[in-house]
């Protein structure tokens, strides 16, 4: 699948404020102002000036609404969930050519906050992915003890790990360290 850069940018903003959330073994890390300055840093978000503590607030509301999309048993519920985030956030789409890239698309309205920014360009991401069928890569890591999001962009839609070098070998290591232990306590005969 071909996405261009802006709607990449989006859904990795997207995947990096779902996994912000709290899951079981890792505390939440969107919880301050300067957590938030952190994360538009990290990705790159433009256009943000000042932060407050209600822009945390606002954001979190947006992922979690952004999780419920990532979680919608079916195609049509995610439509509902995406259209309902895209209309609150005012989109009002605009080409731009800043920061070195050529034109493209932003959804968010001139002045927007942060948290309509997010909402508007990511859900309008999530938008595309929708309607081109590819919904079902929208994905959660498979290892039992990681839920962290990712977006599937393998030709074969085969990815199942948030990241193939942590969460990926350290399942194949733990099944053939199981076996090696299986093979080692097995009669011999």
């Amino acid at each position: 699948m071909q996405i261009n850069h802006d709607t990449r940018c989006a859904l990795d903003q997207v995947v990096g404020l779902l996994n912000t959330m709290a899951d079981g073994e890792t505390p939440d890390t969107l919880v301050s102002v300067a957590d938030l300055r952190a994360f538009v840093e990290r990705h790159d978000v433009s256009g943000v000036e000042a932060l407050a503590a209600d822009d945390v607030s606002d954001v979190r509301a947006v992922r979690s609404r952004f999780a419920q999309v990532f979680a919608a048993p079916e195609s049509r519920t995610a439509a509902r969930l995406i259209n309902a985030l895209v209309a609150e956030a005012g989109t009002t789409p605009q080409l731009t050519d800043h920061d070195g890239y050529d034109w493209h698309v932003h959804y968010f309205a001139p002045g927007a906050s942060l948290a309509q920014h997010l909402a508007a360009d990511g859900g309008m991401a999530l938008a595309f992915f929708l309607v081109s069928g590819e919904r079902d890569r929208l994905r959660r890591c498979e290892a039992p003890d990681c839920r962290r999001a990712f977006v599937d962009l393998s030709r074969n839609r085969s990815r199942r790990y948030c990241d193939s070098r942590t969460c990926g070998n350290r399942l194949h290591v733990a099944a053939y360290r199981a076996r090696q232990r299986e093979s080692a306590e097995a009669p011999r005969g």
